[in-house]
């Protein structure tokens, strides 16, 4: 592979103890939350301890300050054991973010020393049962009462549904505008009126507590309000660039983690009196996958550094998600047919990693919203 310089060697010795973690907190135990449908939640405490949950922020309310690599490492580590019920990414990536950039500083005291240390959990509820990646079509309001919002309406497809503690709810405002009628509200999970629905099951990530939500006539506070009433879209827009370019990264490192459990088994696999990796079809297979791989590293890496800069654009990031995420799958159901009839066996981490890749393409908003994102920038 072409020589990485997007870390530095405090990234390397951090991406070290996070390996050395995830082996022993995580992998020995992935297999059974996947029938529990969670990780357990004293995962989330001892990650905390570790420095692994929200590296970015300030050190005024008990963070790191580090740069954003950092969480692309821990990202690569539990991709590349594609450890995918683990729902770091969702919190530290994409959720306490919001907080980090639009809360007021009494919400930033109260909830990030928590986020940090694990004794609190986000979600973020963008999805509705008839709205997905069509986020001004969401029908959720919260209707301003005096010192509070009265909050109604129902999610759907939540990340650490069943965990969080605090979920940021993007909902109506004001129902009769669109794109500026939508605020975020902070919501804490012991809300009157706020309920969660059952652990959802999925196809594949089968150890992510992913659930639907209710809201029935929740009051929440107008100091819960997060930034500026009717400016919910534009945050979002702002934010989603991040989300993104994590799901690329995911993508990647799970990529190339596959290719090398698909090396090693095409190497001891015998058929036909010989190895499977003697036949020109699995070597031309490996070459093609190899090749592409090696592009999309470059490019999701080039990404990375123009996010460290700020520079990374909405077009840029969209294209990242595309690309890395349709490769993703496409490599994944190559090695599954490199494997034969164990690729679709559970046991195999090809088939698991087949199974839950599979969404990547669907979350962060659709692969068919980032070619229009793509197609607006070309065409306007």
């Amino acid at each position: 592979m072409i020589p990485r310089t997007v870390f530095n060697e405090e990234h390397e010795q951090f991406r070290d103890t996070v390996r050395k973690f995830l082996e022993k907190e995580a992998l020995p135990f992935h297999a059974q939350w996947e029938k529990d449908g969670q990780v357990d939640r004293g995962l989330w405490k001892k990650a905390g301890e570790m420095g692994f949950l929200c590296p970015q922020v300030p050190e005024e309310y008990g963070g790191l300050n580090l740069d954003f690599g950092y969480n692309a490492v821990i990202d690569e580590e539990i991709s590349r054991f594609n450890l995918t019920g683990i729902g770091w990414g969702l919190h530290s990536d994409i959720a306490v973010p919001y907080i980090i950039n639009y809360g007021s500083e009494a919400q930033k005291r109260k909830y990030l020393p928590q986020c940090i240390s694990g004794d609190m959990v986000t979600a973020i509820a963008m999805t509705e049962p008839g709205a997905g990646s069509d986020l001004q079509g969401v029908r959720t309001t919260a209707i301003k009462n005096g010192d509070h919002y009265v909050l109604n309406g129902s999610k759907t497809f939540i990340t650490n549904g069943q965990h969080a503690n605090l979920v940021i709810v993007v909902a109506k405002t004001n129902p009769g505008e669109g794109a500026s009628g939508v605020s975020l509200l902070l919501v804490e999970a012991d809300s009157p009126g706020f309920k969660k629905g059952t652990n959802l099951e999925k196809v594949g990530m089968k150890a992510q507590d992913t659930s639907e939500l209710f809201f029935d006539d929740v009051k929440v506070p107008a100091e819960n309000l997060l930034g500026a009433e009717g400016q919910g879209f534009i945050y979002l827009m702002q934010e989603l660039p991040q989300e993104r370019l994590s799901v690329a990264i995911g993508a990647t490192a799970n990529a190339e983690a596959a290719l090398s459990w698909t090396v090693d088994y095409v190497r001891e696999r015998k058929a036909f009196g010989k190895p499977v990796s003697a036949f020109q079809n699995t070597q031309f297979k490996l070459a093609e996958l190899a090749a592409e791989l090696a592009a999309m590293r470059v490019f999701v890496d080039r990404c990375l550094e123009l996010h460290y800069a700020h520079k990374l654009d909405v077009a840029t990031a969209a294209k990242a998600k595309l690309l890395a995420t349709d490769f993703q799958c496409k490599l994944l159901d190559e090695c599954v047919q490199l494997h034969g009839g164990y690729g679709y066996m559970w046991e195999y981490p090809i088939a698991r990693a087949w199974a839950d890749a599979r969404v990547q393409r669907i979350y962060a908003g659709t692969n068919e919203i980032m070619k229009l994102i793509i197609s607006r920038e070309l065409l306007q």
